[in-house]
């Protein structure tokens, strides 16, 4: 039997550069290998909670039933979609309604004074977490900024975490959410920290995939659950150069992290690295070297594409708490 290929999910942005949509490519493999993919809940689930596209081009090579199966799904078919890579802030067309590309891992602009404050704070926040500081340091930080305050407090408090009772305190909050969920928290909060960048709200979605990503590879490839720990915080760090517009070496000293994950994100050394460019051949939408990276994993293709589907839909539910606090 054919191996099914491998299903790639592209985000685009909206006319407010805000991660609204996907783009579905496919590549290599038997097509009709992926018919119980997209007729299973799961898929039809997400297909229902963000628009779905497959460019005419593409409907056209997909078999019939396939087709079917993803129109009933709730994906449609679309034209052409603008897409850029230029390093500044894209403009959508007047008759565009989506746009693609890489346009924000472009470098960031230049930051206004409170916003490079807000930022620093997050970072020093993850210094002293990744270093387990005490309560009282990681405390102190919180008191200097009343949005990162806010926003623990109510991710904290959204969480329902199961105590019946609202949280009202720092040491509450963190004593709760645990070590762990906070610097998944803190690492996400750097990238949606500055609302007036126009890259956060598709930078955070890219890192929400990527960490989710990771984390799910790991499991699927048989690592335990402290190497899959230490796969979502790769993801996550990787792209902080990006966020920063500098090396990221320099960004990643001060954490004072394990060399395995070091060297996973900076020179994609180890069981993490494998998996890191598993990752980002999956970002490029690239099939070329992704067999050799699966079968040195153990990860299958039906792993991967279940994998970028979950992950997807996890981003969903950041980017929509997101989306919650912003508008609040």
């Amino acid at each position: 039997m054919s191996p099914a290929p491998f299903l790639f999910f592209r985000l685009l942005a909206d006319q407010k550069l805000q991660p609204a949509a996907v783009e579905l490519q496919v590549a290599g493999g038997d097509m009709n290998a992926l018919l119980p993919f997209v007729t299973a809940d799961s898929f039809s689930s997400f297909a229902s909670a963000i628009p779905c596209h497959i460019t005419v081009d593409r409907a056209r090579q997909m078999p019939d039933p396939v087709l079917k199966a993803l129109t009933e799904a709730g994906c449609l078919t679309t034209g052409e979609i603008q897409s850029s890579n230029e390093q500044k802030r894209p403009t959508l067309s007047a008759d565009a309604n989506w746009l693609g590309g890489d346009w924000y891992l472009a470098p960031p602009a230049k930051m206004t004074t409170n916003q490079a404050a807000s930022r620093a704070l997050s970072l020093k926040l993850l210094q002293l977490v990744a270093t387990d500081a005490d309560t009282f340091q990681i405390e102190s930080i919180f008191r200097q900024d009343p949005v990162l305050s806010y926003q623990l407090l109510r991710l904290v408090n959204s969480l329902g975490v199961g105590t019946g009772k609202h949280i009202s305190s720092f040491s509450q909050a963190i004593l709760i959410l645990g070590r762990q969920q906070l610097k998944r928290w803190l690492n996400l909060m750097l990238f949606a920290a500055n609302q007036d960048d126009y890259r956060s709200a598709m930078l955070i979605a890219r890192v929400a995939v990527r960490a989710r990503s990771m984390e799910l590879l790991a499991k699927a490839s048989g690592l335990d659950r402290p190497m899959q720990e230490q796969a979502f915080m790769s993801g996550m760090f990787a792209l902080l150069g990006v966020l920063f517009g500098s090396p990221l070496v320099d960004i990643l000293r001060p954490l004072k992290l394990n060399d395995s994950l070091v060297g996973a994100v900076l020179d994609h050394h180890g069981q993490l690295g494998d998996l890191l460019q598993i990752v980002e051949q999956a970002e490029r939408t690239e099939e070329y070297g992704l067999v050799e990276l699966l079968d040195r994993t153990g990860v299958t293709r039906d792993d991967l594409n279940l994998i970028n589907l979950d992950a997807h839909r996890w981003m969903l539910s950041v980017t929509r708490e997101r989306k919650d606090r912003v508008n609040d």
